[in-house]
């Protein structure tokens, strides 16, 4: 095996350009020839693909996102569109497939592999949702962010003695919302694994003012029943009963378009 091709697909995560050079400079050393695949699955249907040498990964190390570009394909989740792929890699003389993404990315990898292509995958994800994985790639800058965000929130939240709602990704996985909410020691967190009612939160909040603490933190995933947005519009509505109100702070995609963590592994 001689020619390989690396594409990344799905959401952009710190430390895919980080795996995208280690899969370049693996192949250099062993004078293989790497092909790149731009924009996912469906660069690959398109043909979009292009040699990499040294040059093409020279300081990317330390850029976030992904060079190589990612979109969605419905057309690969067929089966027409995946024998499509197969030709297309043939006609390169590609003999292997390296997939740098999350869940569904390493789906399709799975798909290439039942049709015997050689494939390997590579989790990359800040969602942390990957079957047989402990830590993907892009989780630990994700954490670090969110971190960094209940850090500053708690400096406004003590001066004023208010309450914030801190929203973090992670889709249909709590596990961003949970570290972050132990790391950053938030009052509560809210998964969407385990359901929370908003009364709940505002008996939580009630204690810790009761303790005497100056601010109080709850971190949402964005997968919960109660997601930030229904948690805010449900004590507003109940303002005058529960006493209080939050404050919202949805950090989106800013968790995903950091530079490499220290510990995101390359």
């Amino acid at each position: 095996m001689h020619r390989i091709a690396v594409l990344t697909s799905g959401g952009d995560a710190p430390g895919m350009n980080a795996a995208v050079r280690s899969v370049v400079r693996t192949g250099l050393y062993k004078n293989w020839e790497i092909y790149g695949v731009q924009s996912g699955y469906d660069g690959l249907l398109a043909g979009k693909l292009s040699m990499l040498g040294a040059r093409e990964v020279g300081g990317i190390i330390q850029r976030g996102g992904t060079i190589l570009g990612s979109a969605r394909c419905p057309e690969f989740t067929t089966e027409n569109g995946q024998h499509k792929a197969l030709r297309i890699l043939n006609q390169f003389g590609i003999e292997g497939l390296i997939v740098i993404g999350g869940n569904g990315s390493q789906k399709g990898a799975y798909a290439m592999h039942r049709h015997g292509f050689p494939v390997i995958g590579i989790s990359s994800t800040i969602d942390n949702d990957l079957y047989g994985v402990d830590i993907t790639i892009g989780v630990d800058t994700a954490l670090n962010i969110a971190i960094e965000a209940i850090d500053r929130l708690k400096i406004t939240a003590s001066s004023h003695q208010r309450a914030f709602l801190l929203e973090v990704m992670g889709r249909n996985c709590g596990y961003l919302a949970l570290m972050s909410a132990l790391a950053g020691g938030a009052e509560a967190a809210v998964l969407p694994e385990f359901e929370i009612k908003p009364e709940e939160i505002a008996d939580i909040i009630r204690e810790a003012y009761q303790k005497g603490k100056a601010h109080a933190i709850v971190v949402v995933a964005e997968g919960a029943k109660y997601n930030a947005g229904k948690l805010n519009e449900y004590f507003i509505e109940h303002q005058e009963r529960i006493g209080f109100k939050f404050r919202t702070t949805i950090l989106g995609h800013v968790q995903r378009g950091g530079a490499p963590g220290a510990f995101d592994p390359y």
